[in-house]
């Protein structure tokens, strides 16, 4: 009886790691290859009629990356500029238009806006997303042709959830990126994929029994896509360079939990502060405290324009 029990044991403990190892190696190619949401003329009209709206003005701002990707946006003025510029990031599998609300406060506020199509999202090319690895190169020729046109006062960036992720590695890496806004992002792609192996709701059960599944995922992905997944950590960047970040973390956030946020804010050497917000789900403080979030967002972009440039 000890050994039957023994062995039915064994076996509940070995089947779900060789299961998750399965399904990793089979879905790795999926997360390189996001669901491309195209930038419909009906997404188009709707972007239009923010714009117009708060008064501002917008054209088309395509950029060669450095690997040849052909890069799609646009660059947004206000009706009075203040001089300064706001990259703005969107999530996974989403375009330019999901951050639209973000945008229009920006706006209001007489900031000028780049809104891209991120690397094999929207209309933007690239053969494969890679979460900041290829995507910070991205932003540094972004950066050099809107320098190169518009000559910025300062330059800020304001990203969502894999778009806040792109925003901190984007400024870790180039130090006209002078602050950065972070709302759900990622930590690093290694402690999100203990978010996806645990089904976005069972985290623990991601770093144990389904771990191996989050490893195999990664190691093929990073074997397919040529580039190191443990490189790709927000919380490694904002401790390699010093600059102002406000992280917005969603405490009913099941996809990337606060967890992730605290895990930066704990790592990052620049001026920093973590806002909680109740009851928010993933990314979605704008529309649980609207208010609050346009407060915070001009206040913090307000301070680091008014810090003297390193």
């Amino acid at each position: 009886m000890l050994r039957r029990a023994l062995r039915i044991l064994l076996i509940l403990l070995l089947v779900p790691p060789v299961i998750a190892t399965a399904i990793g190696w089979m879905v790795a190619p999926s997360f390189l290859h996001p669901v491309r949401r195209p930038l419909t003329p009906d997404l188009i009209r709707e972007a239009g009629a923010s714009f117009a709206h708060t008064g501002a003005h917008r054209e088309d701002f395509p950029v060669t990356a450095p690997d040849g990707a052909e890069l799609r946006g646009w660059k947004v003025r206000p009706r009075s500029p203040n001089g300064c510029w706001v990259l703005l990031f969107h999530g996974v599998a989403d375009n330019r238009v999901g951050a639209i609300g973000q945008s229009e406060i920006l706006l209001r506020a007489g900031y000028s806006v780049v809104m891209m199509d991120q690397r094999a999202h929207g209309e933007s090319g690239g053969a494969m997303a890679t979460y900041g690895w290829l995507e910070r190169n991205d932003t540094r020729a972004v950066v050099d042709a809107l320098v190169a046109s518009e000559h910025p006062a300062h330059i800020f960036a304001l990203g969502e959830s894999m778009g806040a992720g792109i925003a901190l590695q984007s400024a870790g890496a180039d130090a006209r990126i002078e602050a950065v806004i972070a709302e759900a992002p990622f930590a690093s792609l290694r402690e999100a994929s203990y978010d996806y192996a645990g089904l976005q709701e069972y985290p623990l059960l991601g770093k144990t029994l389904f771990a191996p599944g989050a490893w195999i995922m990664l190691y093929r992905g990073g074997k397919l896509a040529g580039f190191p997944a443990a490189g790709v950590s927000p919380e490694q960047s904002v401790a390699e360079r010093n600059f102002p970040v406000l992280l917005i973390c969603d405490e009913a956030d099941t996809t990337l939990p606060c967890r992730h946020s605290k895990k930066i804010y704990a790592a990052a050497r620049g001026p920093k502060s973590l806002w909680m917000v109740p009851g928010a789900f993933h990314t979605a403080a704008l529309g649980f405290a609207p208010e609050e979030f346009q407060r915070r967002v001009l206040e913090f972009f307000w301070r680091a324009a008014k810090v003297p440039r390193s």
